[in-house]
């Protein structure tokens, strides 16, 4: 392999995907302490804030604030997720440099989740997109429930193709395959890989697995064969989804750089610092354990 096929990359969500799911709302100050720290360890993509209703998502509320009030680092993209065009307007307006879009392959989640069918979400994501992409801003797209849904059972593969190459053709750079309530195992995992890898190349996959049954890890690992080159995770294994009873948290950044490394992956990433930000994380949420 070459250098850079050895590459990975951690996508770091716990700014916003972890913290947005905690029952304490972490303050504002402190939520940019925490991605100051984040943005010294080498990472190359954090997730910072969520331009969404506070009505919906109360601990989102100041996202501006919180991008306006962060010290960026070069090579660092700071990412925002952005369910509309007036949460895209926001998120440009605070200068992301990379928004998300986010939809499900089940039915039952996208209508508990976004209160519309997936045929509705991809007609709303459609013009935040297109004007996303004409802002020159990097577009990603989240897709949930590719292994199972809470409300839907076991989903095929084929479903997941079909939203994730919908995301594709609006001009989504990436994927990432959200196993939502954490209960893929490997198995599960390859099983997926093998039908979307025929249509989709593995460079424009990415893993994003909770740790409800203690797979995330494995997931990962099962997932670097097939070419999946990125992977999210929050720090301290914070987070977890509001509509998707008994998830756990996403799984945990640093035990993640620790199995890249010791594997041999390179991820660019400095592991004390890492430590660090995790004890920091643990100060603001007292109980957080990690892999939560």
């Amino acid at each position: 392999m070459t250098p850079a096929d050895k590459f990975v990359t951690v996508y770091e969500v716990g700014p916003r995907d972890g913290l947005q799911n905690e029952p304490v709302n972490v303050p504002t100050a402190q939520k940019i302490v925490l991605i100051d720290a984040l943005s010294k360890t080498g990472l190359h993509k954090i997730e910072a804030a969520s331009f969404v209703s506070p009505k919906w998502v109360p601990q989102m509320a100041d996202a501006a604030e919180v991008m306006a009030g962060i010290t960026r680092q070069d090579g660092v993209n700071y990412a925002a997720l952005t369910p509309n065009m007036r949460g895209l307007e926001a998120a440009l307006a605070a200068k992301a440099d990379e928004v998300a879009i986010f939809g499900s392959a089940s039915e039952g989640f996208s209508q508990k989740n976004i209160n519309c069918s997936i045929e509705e979400s991809l007609k709303r994501f459609a013009p935040v997109a297109k004007a996303a992409l004409n802002n020159g801003v990097i577009l990603r797209g989240y897709v949930s429930c590719v292994v199972e849904c809470p409300y839907d059972g076991p989903i095929s593969p084929t479903e997941v193709a079909y939203i994730a190459e919908a995301f594709l053709d609006l001009g989504c750079t990436e994927i990432s395959l959200g196993d939502t309530i954490g209960k893929a195992a490997p198995n599960d995992i390859k099983r997926l890989l093998d039908h979307l890898c025929k249509t989709i190349p593995a460079a424009k996959l990415a893993g994003h697995y909770h740790d409800t049954n203690g797979n995330a890890l494995a997931n990962v690992a099962a997932s670097l064969p097939y070419g999946l080159r990125c992977f999210d995770s929050a720090i301290g294994g914070s987070g977890g989804c509001p509509y998707a009873p008994g998830a756990k948290g996403n799984l945990s950044t640093v035990p993640l750089v620790e199995m890249l490394h010791n594997e041999g992956w390179k991820t660019g990433v400095d592991l004390e610092k890492l430590r660090l930000a995790e004890v920091y994380l643990k100060t603001l949420i007292p109980d957080q354990k990690e892999g939560a």
